[in-house]
């Protein structure tokens, strides 16, 4: 398990999902098949790095996940940084995500779990805009997500599929019902070998 240090006692089906998760994932290949169509789409990497370890005062026999997800889109010869921190729990063997706001000090380009100091639990905020995604296994597959209204007009929805073949991640945002953020398929991810993060 990739962690930014500690060890964690979780649900096995917890354990199963995060074992998806966890590590190093692009999009080169739908992203070059794409490219051959004259399509334009972005090159996307997901660097996700288990982070119990690096936090301070979590609650004993704490059994939830905290997730580090360093996220990186390239469009247009430019490439943004987008970290996020989540916390995974397991009840009833459905998973919920929920998402935290950046720790205070830190930029999309310092959140990083090779940067991140040790952090406090009880500093940590949750997201209040974003709705928990719960994740439920159909066939092999985890699938799931969540419709957050992060104003009274910009409305995020997420869907995402997780296999051991690849993650599967649906985004877009919506303006008074317009779209101006995502794509007319899932971003397709694969892993890669550490070393190419």
């Amino acid at each position: 398990m990739r962690m930014c240090g500690g060890k964690e006692t979780i649900m096995p089906s917890l354990h199963d999902f995060i074992g998806l998760l966890e590590g190093c994932f692009d999009n080169r290949e739908q992203f070059e098949d794409k490219k051959k169509q004259g399509t334009q789409f972005p090159y996307a990497k997901h660097i996700n790095t288990v982070c119990n370890g690096r936090i301070a005062d979590l609650p004993q026999d704490f059994a939830g996940v905290f997730l580090l997800e360093e996220s990186y889109y390239t469009s247009n010869g430019k490439t943004h940084a987008s970290p996020h921190l989540f916390l995974f729990t397991e009840e009833n063997g459905a998973v919920t995500l929920t998402s935290y706001q950046m720790p205070e000090g830190y930029t999309n380009d310092t959140f990083t779990a090779g940067k991140i100091e040790k952090l406090s639990f009880q500093e940590l905020k949750v997201s209040e805009k974003f709705t928990p995604a719960v994740y439920t296994l159909r066939d092999g597959v985890w699938e799931g997500g969540s419709v957050s209204m992060f104003s009274p007009v910009l409305k995020f929805t997420l869907f995402e599929r997780f296999s051991a073949e690849w993650l599967e991640v649906s985004e877009s945002m919506e303006v008074n019902g317009k779209r101006t953020f995502g794509y007319d398929e899932p971003i397709i991810y694969k892993r890669i070998p550490a070393e190419s993060c």
